[in-house]
């Protein structure tokens, strides 16, 4: 792998024993375990803060203001008569 960027960090004597010990019981350099450890965590982390997790309650609630005929409110009806006027000036 090409190195394209660089990123330093700073330990601890006792963390820099554990990440040791940890990298050579897994047979790699300790670089490429805390590369591999950030990597997964990051990963796992995006992909849960992507995801919208709902109760069944809630998924009901939205499944069926999706599934409904939608009526604009008043609110929506003036924006849009607004922008409309907006765009003949």
């Amino acid at each position: 792998m090409a190195a394209v960027a660089r990123f330093d960090l700073k330990m601890d004597t006792a963390e820099k024993d554990v990440v040791s010990r940890a990298a050579a019981l897994m047979g790699t350099t300790m670089a490429g375990f805390v590369r591999a450890a950030a990597k997964e965590k990051a990963i796992k982390l995006l992909d849960r803060e992507s995801r919208v997790t709902l109760s069944k309650r809630d998924f009901r609630a939205l499944a069926t203001a999706l599934n409904s005929a939608f009526t604009p409110n008043a609110a929506l009806k003036g924006a849009v008569a607004a922008a409309r006027k907006i765009k003949r000036d």
